[in-house]
This record gives C-alpha cells, structure tokens and sequence, in this order.
C-alpha cells in the first residue's frame, strides 16, 4: 500500500495534493478592485431608474454594456484597479 505524501505545517499534516490547490487558489488575483465593481453597480442603478446620462451629449443610456463601461471608465479616473482599455 502506497502512502501519500504529506507536508507538516504548523504541527498539521497535510497532504501535497491539497497543498497544491490551495496555492492554486492564493496565486489567482482579480482583476476588478471592489471599488470599481461598486462603481459599475451604481451606474447599472442609474441606468435601470433612468438617471444615467452618457458624456458630451448627455443622451440617456440604455444599453447595459455602456452603463459598464461608464462604470469602468469612472472607477480608472479615480485610481481603482482596473484592466486597460481594449482597443
């Protein structure tokens, strides 16, 4: 019978699988910052009460992707952690 093998960490034991995934799990980051994701919530908001208005023109805006992207674009300007612009 084969025995895995195990790695003591302060004073427990533990199996490498488990350790492997858990390391796993540590390493993956976000992407999006909280702040930009509340952000985006409150344009979605705006947007669904009829609030939100969009940049020079200052039309309504209606499509849930451009409510994002305001959200996103503002969260940037203020210094949140946010991917760069596909463009």
């Amino acid at each position: 019978m084969q025995t895995r093998p195990t790695l003591s960490v302060n004073g427990k034991c533990f199996e490498v699988i488990y350790v492997i995934i858990i390391d796993l799990k540590i390493n993956i980051m976000a992407k999006y910052s909280k702040e930009s994701q509340h952000k985006v919530e409150e344009n979605m908001k705006e947007m669904k009460e009829g609030k939100l208005k969009s940049g020079k023109s200052g039309k309504k805006v209606t499509n849930p992707k451009q409510a994002i992207a305001i959200g996103l674009s503002e969260a940037r300007k203020e210094g949140a952690k946010v991917p760069a612009k596909k463009s």
